[in-house]
This record gives C-alpha cells, structure tokens and sequence, in this order.
C-alpha cells in the first residue's frame, strides 16, 4: 500500500501560509490541519489572523474554532487531536496538509513530545507567586537571564510557557530545549516539510499591513468583548496584550498598534530561528507554488 504523506507547510507568523496550503490541499483534494496555538480558539478571530470565512469554506481545516479560551490547549493536547485527525484524513485520502507557526506544535505531531524532570512543588509556587506579584516583565527578564536559548525561541509573551521554561532550568541547570530534543517518535506516515520565507523588510511591511487591517476589521471591539476573561491563558498573546493596556487607557491607539507590530515582528524572528534549526525544512517563497508542489510530490515518491 502507498504510504500516506503528510505535508507540513510552516514559517514566520504574515509569510503567506495559509494561502499556499489552500492552494496545496486543492491540488491533492484533501483536508487541512491548522498547527496555530491560537487560531483553535472560537472566541478569538481578528486578532490571531484566522483564515476568512471564505478561506474556511474552500478547504475543510481542523483545529479552527475546535476549542474554547475557557479549554486547557497546549502540544500535548495537539499531538493527540492532530494524530486522530490525520488518521480520519488518510482514510479517505494519500495526503494531509498541515498549516501554521507554531513550532513546538509541529515538533510534537512529528516526533512526540519529550519527557520532563519533575519540578519540586516548592519551586513551582515560588514562581507563580512572584510572577502574581511582579507581573510580566520581571517573568520575560528572569528568563533571559537563567535560559537564553528558551528566551530567543520560544513565546515570551506566553506566562504558562515562561513559568515553565524558568522551573525546568532552576530545577535542574539545564535550558528547557536540552528536554525538547532527545526523544523522536517514528510516525506511520511519510512527512514533508516546507517553510516559507520572505526578505525582512517584506515581511515586515506584511506585519505592518495585517495589523492595520486588524484594527479596519474591529480588533478593538473583539478585545473589548474578551476583557472579562483577560487573565486566561489563551488572551495573554500579541494583539490582545498590547489592546488590553490601550483599553485600560495606559497607552494611545497608535502605541497600541505601534506595540502589536514590533511585538509581531520580534514574534517573528523567533519563529524563524526556531525553524532554521530543522534541518529537514525546505525552504520556499510563497509564490513558488509549482515548485513547492514538485518537491512535495517527488518526496512522495522515494
């Protein structure tokens, strides 16, 4: 039997993936799995770029509007929606496209996740307690300071994802990556990844673009309607943070909107180094379309 091929199409948060996975999924006749940690959440839409109705309707996506902000969401919960999801997938179909940025989402569909050292309770409500009383910044500056590698790659606007990135190292001594990357998973299914890629400053004038377009669209008004859930998990995210502190009248419109793009774009980068670490990513413009699906279908062929 031919062995069913998932394709992975991955890249900086305004490359162009939703597009070309579109236009991939068409040319294969098959479904999409998003792999956006916050594209999943039905409540949030604007502000996390998800794919337009009309989008939605040319292509089935998984993993879009699936969950609640109110949902624990994270790689674990992923790996096991993604595996099931792909599985109803192959049954009808040879191929699968998945589609988004979220690095550690894709690593863990691929691969597995890796197991963690156990973290004293004592360390962990240490933590917490000082991220309650110090808020933020202090959580992003300890971080830097104790795991610079984390700090350069990961969500460090993501609380969950800081507090946890500072147990692991103050447990142990080790970055929280050294744990991410010793464990590999053989799937039962072939997968090609591909990665989008764009020259800086187009990328980030494609960032400037969307986050005016957020604001035309009504981002303030979907912000505002969040605000009595702020605190979860889900809400602590660009777009969202910066438009919470303008709606708290902390900061102007335009620093709002300043903020979210410089944010964004350091988003960005990060994503891209975490990305340029896999090796096994080629990488293409958005536009080369005829060339990303030569390449997907000779690799379907060895």
């Amino acid at each position: 039997m031919k062995q069913k091929t998932c394709i992975i199409i991955t890249g900086p948060t305004a490359a162009g993936k939703t597009a070309l996975a579109i236009a991939i999924a068409q040319h294969f006749n098959t479904e999409i799995i998003s792999a956006d940690s916050r594209q999943c959440f039905r409540e949030m839409s604007i502000g996390v770029a998800k794919p337009s109705a009309e989008q939605l309707q040319q292509v089935h996506h998984y993993f879009i509007n699936s969950h609640s902000i109110h949902d624990d969401v994270n790689a674990a919960v992923f790996e096991q929606y993604a595996l099931q999801v792909a599985d109803t997938i192959f049954q009808q179909h040879d191929v699968a496209v998945m589609v988004g940025g979220t690095g550690l989402y894709i690593k863990a569909f691929c691969e597995g996740l890796d197991d963690m050292p156990p973290v004293s309770q004592q360390v962990r409500e240490q933590i917490t307690s000082s991220f309650k009383e110090k808020g933020l910044e202090w959580l992003q500056q300890q971080v830097q300071q104790h795991d610079p590698l984390y700090y350069s790659t990961g969500e460090i606007r993501n609380p969950q994802r800081l507090m946890r990135a500072l147990e692991i190292k103050l447990a142990t001594g080790q970055s929280i990556r050294s744990f991410q990357q010793r464990k590999t998973i053989n799937r039962p299914f072939n997968v090609i990844k591909t990665g989008l890629e764009l020259p800086k400053e187009i990328l980030h004038n494609n960032i400037d673009q969307r986050v005016h377009e957020m604001i035309a669209q009504g981002l303030t008004d979907e912000v505002r309607v969040l605000e009595p859930w702020r605190h979860l998990n889900a809400l602590r995210t660009v777009g969202y943070s910066e438009m919470f502190d303008y709606l708290d009248g902390n900061i102007s419109l335009q620093e709002a909107i300043a903020l979210i793009q410089k944010n964004t774009r350091q988003y960005a980068k990060r994503q891209m180094t975490w990305f340029k670490k896999d090796t096994s990513i080629q990488w293409f413009h958005p536009a080369a379309l005829q060339e990303v699906l030569s390449y997907c279908t000779a690799g379907m062929v060895r």
